[in-house]
């Protein structure tokens, strides 16, 4: 991409026959103006969208017996009704929102996370006892 200095983008836009008389579309320089070139306005900037956020299942987490060598499926976006596993319910509820595939490498009791906030996913980091979460209403279960 090469960037010009403004003076180089003047003599550019004259050259190309875009003066500064009239800007794009027939609408005309206010007074004392027309020495400024002008281009044709951007279209209109799309917002993007935030990322779907994940639903609060639970305000604490969820104890569960894990099995080594198993496959499991952690719900992160709060809507599943078998918590703290995936039901597909996302596909539904929150398309954004995947959930995560995990297996134990040993047999062991683990705490998963019930409120989908935890910076350690699948498992609970105490995110749960911020007042965010627990100020927060439960999810409406689909």
């Amino acid at each position: 991409m090469v960037l010009l200095r403004p003076a180089a983008l003047v003599t550019l836009m004259r050259a190309a026959g875009a003066g500064g008389r009239r800007r794009g579309w027939g609408v005309r320089d206010p007074p004392g103006l027309s020495h400024i070139p002008s281009l044709p306005s951007a279209p209109p900037a799309r917002r993007c969208s935030a990322p779907p956020q994940p639903a609060i299942a639970a305000k604490q987490p969820f104890p569960v017996e894990l099995k080594a060598g198993k496959k499991y499926a952690w719900c992160a976006c709060g809507h599943s009704k078998s918590q703290p596993f995936c039901d597909g319910t996302h596909k539904k509820a929150t398309p954004g929102i995947s959930p995560l595939r995990f297996t134990p490498e040993e047999d062991k009791t683990a705490w998963l996370c019930g409120c989908k906030r935890t910076r350690s996913p699948p498992y609970c980091d105490g995110t749960h006892k911020e007042e965010a979460v627990q100020g927060a209403q439960l999810s409406a279960q689909p």
